[in-house]
């Protein structure tokens, strides 16, 4: 009876330790799986994306991507790319996520409210593209977010009152877009020169 306790015992404890082992493997493909969802979307004559292999145990050896010492992915760094396609609802579940940087590039379609979720989220920088549609109100959940660059798209609609509430807003750059309807001037806007 006390063997099988004790079997059980070194069961459960052989169980729980590799459970631990493995969870930043498991959190790590689920962000490899996302950001290859993205690289599908998108059009890369350049082969910028060549070393996004989802047969990886992570994407943190792929080129453009930062990650942070538990393999979780921090930034995605690919202004300047040549890329074209669309953004992906999925960039949404990259948690740990601080800079989406993809400015200066082809993208089209419309920013994913998903990104609302990237709640440490510091630079979003879409700048230069062809994103057309709203700027999501769901952004507004960014409350992390200090530069929001948006400039040089085909954006429509208002600027969200929700982004009222981010205090750590330092930059918007939304100029250069088909913008309507007033400027807040409250919260972090007050103090921020605003690009129109």
């Amino acid at each position: 009876m006390a063997m099988g306790l004790s079997l059980e015992l070194v069961s459960l404890t052989l169980i729980l330790t590799l459970t631990l082992i493995l969870l930043p493997f498991t959190s790590a493909n689920s962000e490899g799986d996302a950001l290859y969802t993205l690289r599908r979307s998108l059009s890369d004559p350049d082969n910028v994306l060549q070393s996004w292999d989802p047969t990886l145990v992570n994407p943190c050896t792929w080129f453009h991507i930062t990650c942070d010492q538990d393999n979780r992915v921090t930034r995605v760094d690919l202004g300047n790319s040549n890329l074209s396609g669309h953004l992906v609802s999925e960039l949404g579940k990259l948690e740990h996520l601080q800079y989406l940087e993809l400015y200066k590039n082809n993208i089209q379609g419309k920013i994913p409210v998903e990104l609302g979720n990237l709640k440490s989220l510091i630079s979003l920088d879409l700048y230069n593209n062809n994103i057309s549609g709203i700027i999501p109100p769901a952004l507004g959940k960014l409350k992390s977010l200090v530069f929001l660059r948006l400039n040089d798209n085909h954006l429509t609609g208002q600027i969200p009152r929700e982004l009222v509430s981010i205090s750590s807003l330092k930059v918007v750059d939304v100029s250069n877009n088909n913008l309507c309807g007033t400027i807040p001037t409250t919260g972090p806007f007050e103090h921020i020169p605003l690009n129109k």
